[in-house]
């Protein structure tokens, strides 16, 4: 049973006021008093004032006096200090550097996974305290934390199986397929979220058999040598048990969860989220085209077409739960929601994040349309702040939750699911709206290093403290560092590895942080740690790795898994309005000037202004 969370006490106060700068005292640098007669030139050919002198002499003893009223104005002077600071750190990345955090992510990864195989395989997760294996609860049947993941089915074995591929061990690649070949049955008495099911365990079948197939080899020989379509029929086999949850449903949502065995529990909750129904188009689609039976896609996006008609009519906007106990959920016999909340984190992410990637993987032009319908919704209802990121005055843009039936804002928090959003901006080309996205979460990381659950940004302190190794900051990390090639990027990333190894190695892998303010652990290493975390940290730092030099090949699911993007193969008779499918991505990366590539991605005294804001110390 999880611990109640202790907030830290903090004086109320907003998210930001305006721009505030850091106090550095007298100038003691020869730099920086040469900065400032170079922003006193600056501020003279702005304003068209001139300066009458004699001499070589007088023109500098004049410079100085204006350099010295300059210093009279805190917020320039500052300001300009603390650029010639900061921007220093951040815009210079060295190879050797980067060779060695390569190596220190695969590292970590190891860690995790060979100790997984050691102490817990086959069971679902790995306890990396006590060093022993996590499967389903079947004592509790409600502790829906772990039951509605945990199925009994080698989790995170099976989660893990395209990481060994993306970092280049094809020998652990076979025998890990192997193993799930011989030993993985979905036979079981386990209870599981369908939802849960599909992105970690199904994507997963999909990409290792996908790769596998492959004729081009990009990542070696995955072939375990007698390889004739198991784990597609692994695939198939979870997915006809997870189709019945689609069926007595008086809408054709599907129920949230089903036993593996027997089908829809009798007495299961009848309520999911837009997340739960809605984001299972990827790989069931995938799966429908790869067998050339339509029925598991259609059922898919059936669902989205309800979940795209109960939005609401005044804002576009759709809800999402606040905690399953509460019910603040989707009916799926009514269609009702009874809850007003809607947001971009937990319960409704993966949902837009679908809309976009599904309309890339298979063409369908109405999936492209909603997105952009529902993205322009979202900017209009959730979006706050100053208009612009990189210009103009006012508070750190953000999103927040909203009142779907309004767009007033509900809640003061964020949760950290949240931040994977930016590369779904960036997917669809708003790179300076991603900027500024990555940089908020990325300052609450900077201040605990980890990202609590939730942050309140009205008190500038967590609701709730726990950290489950989430993949999120790196995820979003990883795609603007690929679009953008700025070594920003690169620190934020190498800061994320070593918090982890600071704060979350345990004695045999990584830990759950239960408070990101003490960092005392919780008992458990999800497998997303592997699949996801690990993946992303990797594939930034390994600049020659194959998808990196092949970005328009793949395209990741929610869960990390890489699906290649083979256009003529997966399309089928089905297909209604059937387009080229087409990314941002070229267009992006050439429409980004190579000045910004040399400087902070959100300019210094916007980043200075939401680290204080956040209360990142500096």
């Amino acid at each position: 049973m999880q611990k109640k969370y202790q907030h830290e006490t903090s004086r109320k106060r907003p998210l930001v006021y305006g721009l505030h700068f850091m106090h550095f005292g007298r100038c003691k640098c020869i730099r920086h008093a040469i900065l400032v007669i170079v922003l006193a030139i600056m501020s003279l050919s702005k304003t068209g004032e001139t300066l009458a002198v004699k001499s070589p002499s007088q023109l500098f003893r004049s410079m100085l006096d204006l350099s010295q009223s300059l210093m009279s104005s805190k917020g320039l002077f500052e300001s300009a200090v603390s650029v010639s600071q900061s921007t220093s750190n951040y815009m210079h990345f060295h190879e050797d550097v980067k060779s060695q955090m390569q190596e220190e992510t695969r590292k970590m990864f190891y860690f995790g996974y060979d100790n997984y195989m050691k102490y817990a395989y086959p069971e679902d997760e790995l306890n990396p305290i006590d060093c022993n294996g996590r499967g389903p609860d079947v004592e509790n049947p409600s502790n829906l934390n772990i039951n509605d993941v945990l199925g009994d089915f080698s989790l995170t074995l099976v989660d893990a199986l395209d990481t060994l591929a993306v970092i280049g061990n094809a020998s652990e690649f076979r025998r890990a397929a192997q193993l799930v070949i011989k030993n993985l049955s979905f036979h079981k008495n386990s209870t599981v979220q369908v939802f849960e099911s599909n992105i970690r365990v199904l994507g997963a079948l999909l990409s290792a058999h996908l790769l596998i197939v492959d004729p081009e080899k990009p990542f070696g020989d995955l072939d375990p040598g007698w390889y004739d379509g198991e784990l597609l029929e692994l695939a198939h086999d979870l997915a006809s048990r997870l189709l019945p949850a689609f069926e007595e449903t008086g809408t054709g949502l599907p129920h949230p969860r089903i036993s593996l065995r027997l089908g829809v529990p009798v007495d299961g909750v009848r309520e999911t989220c837009s997340s739960g129904a809605g984001s299972l188009v990827l790989e069931f689609g995938l799966l429908s085209r790869l067998l050339g039976d339509p029925v598991y896609e259609m059922r898919a996006r059936r669902a989205v077409d309800i979940l795209w008609g109960l939005r609401s009519q005044v804002t576009g906007l759709q809800t999402w739960p606040i905690t399953s106990a509460s019910g603040n959920t989707v009916n799926v016999d009514s269609g009702r929601w009874t809850s007003k909340l809607s947001g971009l984190g937990a319960g409704m992410d993966s949902f837009y994040e679908y809309l976009l990637k599904a309309f890339i993987m298979f063409g369908d032009a109405e999936d492209y349309s909603r997105f952009n319908e529902i993205y322009e919704k979202i900017k209009i209802f959730m979006r706050k702040g100053r208009s612009r990121c990189n210009s103009g005055v006012g508070d750190h843009p953000m999103y927040v939750n909203v009142d779907m039936t309004n767009g007033n804002t509900m809640t003061g928090w964020v949760d950290s699911l949240q931040a994977a959003f930016p590369a779904v901006q960036l997917l669809a080309g708003d790179v300076e709206e991603a900027i500024c996205h990555h940089a908020l979460f990325y300052a609450i990381w900077k201040r605990y290093g980890a990202l609590p659950e939730r942050f309140n940004w009205q008190r500038s302190q967590p609701d709730v403290l726990f950290y489950p190794l989430r993949p999120e900051l790196a995820e979003s990390t990883y795609f603007l560092y690929q679009a953008t090639k700025n070594p920003f990027y690169l620190h934020v990333g190498r800061e994320l590895v070593e918090s982890l190894n600071q704060h979350a190695r345990a004695r045999c892998g990584y830990a759950t942080l239960h408070s990101v303010i003490d960092k005392s652990h919780e008992d458990r290493m999800e497998s997303f740690f592997l699949s996801e975390t690990c993946k992303y940290l990797y594939l930034l730092f390994d600049e020659n790795n194959y998808i990196n030099r092949n970005p328009m090949k793949y395209l990741f699911s929610t869960e990390g898994h890489i699906f290649p993007l083979q256009h003529g193969r997966f399309r089928k008779s089905w297909d209604a309005t059937w387009h080229a499918p087409r990314t941002n991505v070229t267009d992006t990366c050439a429409a980004i000037p190579a000045d910004r590539k040399l400087t902070l991605p959100l300019r210094q005294p916007y980043l200075h202004q939401l680290f204080q804001a956040v209360g990142v110390a500096t």
